[in-house]
């Protein structure tokens, strides 16, 4: 039993009264996911694993052309597919 419950039937029999058998409350979880946020509906998440001075130096650049990492990373991404001959296809949301 969880503890959320014993202590709730605790409070519940001390309340009536200690003779008597207190009907414990039910907690209900919820199973609704979490909504996706709208302005990632229809994108991919891609990600990697990179040494602390590459977050700090794309958050760098980002403040100084006022712009956000994720622009700065598609854009980094659509050199990549030019370079490789895949043609630009990475668009920031």
């Amino acid at each position: 039993m969880a503890k959320g419950n014993t202590l709730q039937a605790m409070l519940d029999r001390a309340k009536v009264g200690a003779d008597t058998p207190a009907t414990p409350t039910p907690i209900v979880a919820s199973s609704s996911p979490k909504p996706a946020q709208a302005g990632r509906h229809g994108t991919k998440l891609i990600g990697g694993h990179f040494a602390p001075e590459v977050s700090t130096q794309l958050r760098i650049l980002a403040a100084e052309e006022g712009t956000t990492v994720q622009s700065l990373l598609g854009e980094a991404l659509d050199d990549l597919f030019v370079k490789k001959g895949r043609g630009r296809v990475a668009r920031s949301v």
